[in-house]
């Protein structure tokens, strides 16, 4: 069941309210997850149940994407708001240093989160600011053709492509190796959630300074990355690997960007896994 929390977060002058959406299944050590940029919280629906089985499993639309309001006036789409955001959001839902796993933004968000500490360990899928500018350049074309695309076919159009395999493909072979094998529903509802996503830009700007350059000393971190991934590309893994030399390097065989939908066993299992992890190590 999605349910919605509002708490307040510090601005420039004064505080400004903050609302997101999100769901809330499972039992055991709390384990939030945060979906990639133009994306929705429904991006883990294949691997949900799977983690709740040994979690307590927080799915979280990031403000300005999904069903969460964009951020209000006086707070910006930067990776400090967007900390200050989390953090607060975990104070709300009573999370005390949970666990988080993120895919492609939502993994930068996760190692952020890491940096500070305020989490127990960091999975992190395709985590984006491990490039170089030209594999950065590379990544924000792809995403801004796929943005412009969904925003221009008509709702019908997309709800008859999403019916077969081929259409399927057409409208997200960007993002899984396997698209055939993702819902038409779901298809429906994550293009609406591109072509609708109102942090979609401020977010996108933001990044074009972003570069993840800390070791994480003392916090459990997997790093994992899909073999076809289209977007971020896989030797960015070896980046990662290299500034978090205690991370654990993970490829993903047979999957793409959004791991999640093309391998639901083996993703929930390195974040499983990841989250298991000593401290330290």
């Amino acid at each position: 069941m999605s349910a919605t929390v509002s708490f307040k977060v510090p601005a420039p002058a004064g505080t400004r309210d903050v609302t997101v959406s999100y769901q809330r299944v499972g039992r055991g050590d709390p384990l939030v997850l945060l979906h990639g940029i133009g994306h929705h919280r429904q991006a883990w629906d294949p691997v949900v149940d799977i983690l709740a089985t040994e979690r307590e499993v927080i799915a979280v639309d990031l403000p300005g994407f999904g069903a969460s309001p964009d951020l209000p006036a006086g707070l910006a789409h930067d990776l400090p708001t967007i900390n200050s955001v989390l953090a607060a959001l975990f104070e709300a839902l009573d999370l005390d240093r949970p666990h988080v796993a993120g895919n492609s933004l939502g993994g930068l968000l996760a190692l952020e989160l890491g940096r500070e500490k305020s989490v127990r360990s960091v999975t992190a899928l395709a985590p984006a600011g491990f490039w170089t500018e030209a594999e950065r350049r590379y990544a924000f074309g792809v995403l801004l053709t796929m943005r412009g695309l969904a925003q221009r076919l008509p709702l019908p159009v997309v709800e008859r492509m999403s019916r077969s395999a081929v259409g399927r493909t057409a409208l997200t072979s960007t993002i899984y190796r396997r698209p055939a094998r993702r819902a038409p529903e779901a298809v429906v509802a994550e293009t609406l959630a591109l072509a609708g996503a109102s942090a979609f830009e401020a977010t996108l700007h933001t990044g074009t300074t972003v570069r993840f350059t800390d070791p994480l000393p003392g916090v459990p971190v997997t790093v994992a990355w899909g073999a076809h991934d289209r977007i971020l590309l896989r030797r960015q893994g070896v980046r990662a690997k290299r500034i978090i030399p205690h991370a654990r390097l993970v490829r993903l065989p047979g999957c793409g960007h959004v791991p999640m939908n093309d391998d639901p066993a083996l993703v929930a299992r390195v974040i499983l896994d990841g989250s298991s992890r000593p401290a330290g190590l």
